[in-house]
């Protein structure tokens, strides 16, 4: 047997044995991989099979709502076009597709809506666009109130603490739905005249607007809560004692530690404000003719429910909401308890 040789550069040192060299010996260090959290969070998500299938399902919904232009210009139709004027074949005397279920055909996927005959399939995807866009940009004005006057209530407290505190009792009180109904006139009042026709923009504006200002007090007192508890733990005495400033120990201590509960929240607010979007149009305050929008489709299939007794119309947009609105809970509860391990479904 040859006497073992040191090989420079190796990083190692090599052994020969009967003429054949072994690999060199890694240094112990590098055997040893440390998990971030984040890492972690990760891994035991992607064993949870029913978050990953909602994950996926949330995310097909997300990207057919960016898609919709493309997938319409390969469709070969918009959801503007009234079908009912320029093929009235295609209709009889009531304004009712003449083919049966809703006219849905290899032509008209998903049928023709009665009245002004626009095509469902395409008003659907834009509808989905319509509402994610509005929802989506609600949860980040949520997200980024509740950070703001949560986490400052929270460590801050005091004066602070007590008229923030107040604030969201107040805002609470208020029964959210009934006040989403009455204030949406209002803040549409604000910027046109009741006698001008109001423009889709302004009616997007005032959805986001009505629901951002009635939206943003439970995560604020969540984050207030996690705030409060945590300033009291050692490291953020120890961050203080080294002469840290308030906004420092904010944003390098408070923040990362609140980061769970926003995540799981923001997983749930999203899906009720696509609710909540849809209801303001189902009821005629929110968006309305000819911009496609899930509340609207419900809105008109609901009529056609009761005059024709025909469901097909409620088909679609009801289906596609009730996936998107259990996978986004569902995706949720994942979120949570791959976060919190010692948590059980």
């Amino acid at each position: 047997m040859t006497s073992p040789l040191d090989v420079e550069g190796g990083g190692g040192t090599s052994v020969v044995v009967d003429g054949a060299p072994q690999p060199p010996a890694q240094p112990e260090a590098e055997k040893l991989e440390g998990r971030s959290p984040g890492q972690l969070m990760w891994i035991r998500f992607k064993r949870d099979r029913t978050g990953v299938i909602s994950a996926c399902i949330v995310l097909f919904f997300f990207v057919i709502a960016l898609a919709a232009p493309l997938i319409s210009k390969v469709y070969g139709k918009d959801p503007y076009t009234v079908y009912a004027d320029e093929r009235p074949e295609l209709f009889d005397s009531a304004g009712v597709p003449v083919q049966p279920n809703g006219g849905i055909s290899s032509e008209f996927w998903f049928g023709l809506e009665p009245g002004n005959g626009y095509d469902v399939f395409t008003k659907l995807i834009y509808g989905i666009r319509t509402s994610l866009m509005i929802s989506i940009t609600v949860t980040l004005a949520v997200i980024v109130t509740g950070i703001l006057l949560g986490v400052t209530a929270g460590y801050v407290g005091g004066r602070t603490d007590y008229a923030i505190g107040r604030v969201i009792d107040f805002l609470l009180a208020f029964p959210s739905q009934l006040f989403f109904i009455a204030s949406m006139p209002v803040v549409v009042s604000l910027f046109v005249s009741p006698t001008d026709e109001t423009p889709t923009y302004v009616r997007v504006v005032a959805l986001i607007v009505v629901q951002w200002v009635l939206g943003w007090m439970s995560l604020a007192r969540i984050l207030r809560g996690t705030t409060l508890a945590l300033r009291e733990r050692e490291f953020i005495e120890a961050a203080k004692v080294s002469g840290a400033s308030p906004w420092r120990i904010i944003r390098r201590e408070i923040l990362p530690n609140v980061v769970t509960p926003l995540l799981v929240q923001s997983t749930y607010m999203l899906p009720n404000f696509v609710t909540i979007e849809a209801g303001l149009s189902f009821l005629g305050v929110g968006i309305v003719e000819p911009t496609p929008d899930w509340g609207q489709m419900f809105s008109k299939a609901s009529t056609e429910l009761v005059q024709q007794n025909d469901i097909t119309y409620m088909f679609f947009p009801g289906v596609s909401m009730i996936i998107f609105v259990v996978a986004f809970n569902l995706l949720g509860d994942s979120v949570r308890d791959a976060f919190d391990p010692k948590s059980s479904r």
